[in-house]
């Protein structure tokens, strides 16, 4: 019998806060996170993380949905090519999340797996649950508390790689991890680490962030627009200001420029419906500039929206936005 699962990231700020989760149903399912890493890292946990869970069921096909086409190529195209020039890439640098990457590789030996890809945020049940316990990860990190970690796989082993995470010994949850917040958190929501596994380098994947063939940039990007889009999140100042660059600009469909102030000041804090967004392009200006360009649907039509997004200091911000209702 086949197990599907999704599989999925999340990183509030990318880098920053962050998720995973691979998700059957409400009786199968884990999550877990770290303070500090990017969406990449989590998409590839969570793969990782369903493989070790269902190391008990090997025999059993295992088809996997995901949203990252970034994950899929890593598995299913580039791994080969990588391990053959020593892990690195074609341009002859390292390969970015080589710890998690190598523990894939190790994993999927010998068994009968599928990727499939499903677009994200599009209503896809499985999707939308692993995006959901992802997410949720992430957020009980920002909050520095233990994330819903969730019930596992039916019948894994007790002590077996895939509940290790949770189990971790208590004197190593309080002890300090190089390179992350995690130091800073106090000892019962600090991050636990799989047994042989370190956790991933959480601050060298900017690279990958902005390299169109991994589609990470343009995964973060779409996001996070889709973020600024939702009702309770454009009713939260805080994390708008966040989003927004410190020059943002936009113009509005009657003409009107607004600033970052002014949109804080004149922020909706009604609870309408998101309106609906098909992605019609995203373009990779430079390293740290992203362009999309998308069509929104809500009660009042559709409009043809442009969005540009610049990096600062490891975050994307939306630097400039215009939208044009459609006749």
């Amino acid at each position: 019998m086949t197990i599907v699962a999704a599989a999925d990231g999340s990183a509030l700020g990318n880098p920053g806060p962050a998720g995973w989760a691979w998700y059957v149903d409400e009786n199968c399912w884990q999550a877990g996170g770290w303070p500090h890493g990017t969406n990449n890292q989590g998409e590839l946990m969570a793969v990782l993380d369903l493989f070790r869970a269902t190391e008990h069921v090997a025999a059993e096909p295992l088809r996997i949905l995901c949203d990252s086409q970034y994950v899929i190529n890593c598995i299913t195209k580039w791994m080969p090519g990588w391990k053959r020039k020593g892990w690195r890439k074609a341009d002859g640098k390292p390969v970015l999340n080589l710890d998690l990457l190598k523990d894939i590789d190790a994993a999927i030996v010998g068994r009968n797996y599928t990727f499939e890809w499903v677009k994200g945020h599009a209503g896809h049940d499985l999707n939308e649950a692993a995006d959901d316990k992802a997410r949720a990860a992430a957020t009980a990190y920002q909050a520095k508390r233990q994330p819903p970690r969730g019930p596992g796989f039916p019948n894994t082993p007790a002590g077996g790689a895939a509940t290790a995470e949770a189990k971790e010994p208590a004197a190593a949850a309080s002890a300090p991890v190089a390179g992350n917040a995690a130091a800073a958190l106090p000892a019962a929501a600090a991050p636990f680490e799989l047994p042989g596994h370190e956790q991933p380098d959480l601050f060298s994947s900017l690279e990958e962030e902005f390299a169109p063939a991994g589609g990470t940039a343009v995964d973060a990007v779409v996001a996070l627009e889709r973020e600024l889009l939702t009702p309770s999140v454009r009713a939260d100042v805080s994390r708008v200001a966040v989003l927004l660059h410190p020059d943002f600009e936009e113009i509005g469909a009657s003409g009107r420029m607004w600033t970052r102030d002014a949109v804080l000041a004149s922020m909706d804090q009604g609870a309408a419906k998101a309106p609906s967004m098909d992605v019609l392009a995203v373009d990779l200006l430079d390293p740290a500039t992203a362009l999309l360009t998308y069509r929104s649907t809500d009660h009042r039509g559709t409009a043809l929206r442009s969005s540009l997004w610049r990096l600062l200091e490891g975050q994307w911000r939306l630097r400039f936005h215009q939208g044009t209702p459609e006749a």
